[in-house]
């Protein structure tokens, strides 16, 4: 009987989160209908979408950074597996939507964008910054709602680097590149079918790596106090549903807004609104004068969809810290761990406006979308990480592999 009653003590949230959970609770719950009267019913419900996927980032610790770390340092694959996962489904969602052109009788596009020097340099920018900053865009995200003081720091340095792309945007555009080219040209079927063979080729590889050096593939522990019930309110929560639970919230965001989950294009809105507050335009530089961008910057925050459902994730993964009982902000940081978040975070923001969007954007929604620069994306960064990873000991005393994994 003591032994069942210290195993339910143990599953209960600590008291001091309590609080936690119901503020953030309310603050999703006021942006929601604050969005959803002021702007429209839509923006409203992307901002749900967003404070669900934060939810899911965070009980899965579904990371891009991590995932390609240990593989790079262990050649331990599961996380990378996952993303094929991840890609997988996407694509067998989005493929026949974006050959129609129409999904439920709404236009929906996707994201293509041309593959240049822009994408190649950005993309491996990005992927130095992801392992110095600590987190891809989805991860700094979550783990900065999650209570992640360094993150936010990272954050911070995220949008400034963002801002920097816009002066000279219009330089990296008129760089040697090839017009936008998708796979959904092929036909919706030939699309998806070449998409599957390309992700299961990527996944067959890293298990000949992993079990030759292992001789087994990694299987996942789940704690024995997370497991049953409660592990689907306190987390974690397996890797490969959080996956399935990714495709299907991009595929709700295409159904909502008419074109897959972005997420740094708002870093550069808000810096350039944090700007435009300091008394300077932003608005003379060529990157503020493209349609759509001119309008982002006229109007509020909350007319932006990026910018709504990134604000949804931070608030999501902030309700889904604490409901695992781990939202304990600390603010003392390395020196150089705070030196590693600056020079990371603007890599990221920089590399991601030059490249065409981020691991979500250019990566998993471009790859989604068929785009060929998503495959290209992938590879530059994937260098970029093993750059990173070789610069990581002049930053981080701790192990390379965290303790939870994750962005």
């Amino acid at each position: 009987m003591t032994q069942v009653a210290n195993a339910d003590q143990s599953r209960q949230m600590p008291l001091h989160q309590s609080p936690i959970v119901w503020g953030s609770v309310a603050l999703l719950l006021v942006a929601l209908l604050l969005v959803g009267s002021a702007i429209s019913v839509t923006q409203g419900a992307l901002m749900l979408v967003g404070g669900a996927l934060g939810l899911v980032l965070y009980h899965a610790a579904f990371g891009f950074t991590s995932a390609w770390r240990v593989f790079i340092l262990e050649r331990r694959g599961r996380g990378l597996r996952a993303q094929m996962v991840l890609l997988a489904v996407a694509v067998v969602l989005f493929f026949p939507a974006l050959s129609a052109g129409m999904l439920f009788d709404h236009p929906v596009r996707g994201f293509v964008s041309p593959i240049g020097v822009s994408v190649m340099v950005g993309a491996f920018m990005f992927g130095i910054g992801m392992q110095l900053g600590g987190g891809c865009a989805s991860g700094t995200l979550f783990t900065a709602g999650g209570g992640n003081a360094r993150m936010v720091v990272t954050l911070l340095f995220f949008i400034v680097g963002s801002v920097l792309a816009t002066i000279n945007f219009d330089w990296w555009s008129s760089l040697p590149a090839f017009q936008p080219t998708s796979l959904v040209e092929l036909g919706a079927g030939p699309g998806i079918a070449t998409s599957l063979a390309l992700f299961a080729v990527i996944a067959a590889v890293t298990v000949w790596l992993e079990r030759r050096r292992h001789g087994s593939l990694e299987a996942a522990a789940v704690p024995a106090e997370r497991r049953g019930t409660a592990r689907w309110l306190r987390g974690p929560w397996p890797l490969l549903f959080g996956a399935v639970a990714l495709a299907l919230l991009n595929f709700a965001t295409l159904a909502l807004s008419g074109k897959p989950w972005g997420i740094t294009s708002a870093f550069a809105l808000w810096g350039a609104k944090g700007i435009q507050v300091l008394g300077m335009d932003p608005g003379q530089w060529s990157y503020w004068q493209q349609p759509g961008n001119a309008q982002a910057l006229s109007q509020s925050i909350w007319h932006d969809i990026n910018s709504v459902m990134n604000i949804g994730i931070i608030l999501g993964a902030m309700l889904a810290a604490a409901l695992a009982g781990r939202f304990q902000p600390s603010f003392r940081i390395p020196l150089r761990s705070l030196l590693a978040c600056v020079i990371g975070g603007v890599m990221l923001g920089y590399g991601a406006r030059i490249a065409f969007g981020c691991n979500i954007g250019a990566y998993f929604s471009g790859i989604a979308s068929g785009s060929l620069h998503g495959w290209v994306w992938m590879v530059f960064a994937f260098a970029g990480n093993m750059v990173g990873v070789k610069l990581r000991p002049f930053f981080f005393a701790q192990p390379a592999r965290p303790a939870v994994s994750g962005c």
